[in-house]
């Protein structure tokens, strides 16, 4: 399957606020329930919050918000066949750290390279400016978990979610190479 991995634009963001619900629901149902699930993909993934993030990453070389898609030839926005997506900012406390604050792919494109893709074009876009690439994931997502772990990220630690009480959430980097 080709995969065409480009920057997001405020017209992809309906596609990109679709591909995090059904990514939430199928991996965090089962931890949090279909109400939570929602309940947090609303907020956190509210159209005019991910405009902003898009816009905002956009203009900055220190930021990145790249989807992607189906085939080279599919359009932009609602009407592609966008698949995934992946955000990153700076880490706030460490200008040599950025922080992968989302990357998500629709379930169904799952194990097909789509996520291997997006983390490629995003490790190409942060190299220049960035060490090293840190992110956070709720232990109790094995598909993530495996995920990073597969793809050279090491466990730097473990803490309390911020999402819901008992739940553990892993801390994960990578060293970023030119």
């Amino acid at each position: 399957m080709t995969r065409d991995v480009r920057r997001a634009t405020v017209d992809d963001v309906w596609a990109v606020h679709e591909v995090a619900r059904q990514s939430w629901h199928a991996a965090y149902d089962d931890v949090l329930g279909p109400e939570t699930v929602d309940e947090v993909v609303d907020e956190w993934y509210a159209i005019g919050d991910l405009e902003s993030s898009i816009t905002e990453a956009s203009g900055r070389d220190d930021a990145a918000f790249l989807v992607a898609e189906n085939s080279p030839t599919a359009g932009v926005g609602a009407d592609s066949d966008s698949c995934g997506f992946v955000h990153a900012v700076p880490w706030p406390e460490d200008s040599s750290v950025a922080f992968l604050a989302r990357l998500y792919v629709r379930p169904e494109r799952w194990n097909e390279g789509t996520g291997t893709a997006l983390l490629e074009g995003l490790e190409t876009e942060l190299s220049a400016g960035f060490d090293r690439l840190r992110l956070g994931v709720l232990a109790a997502n094995e598909v993530g978990v495996s995920f990073y772990e597969s793809r050279g990220f090491d466990r730097i630690r473990t803490r309390s979610s911020d999402l819901a009480a008992g739940l553990e959430e892993h801390v994960y980097e990578k060293r970023l190479f030119d």
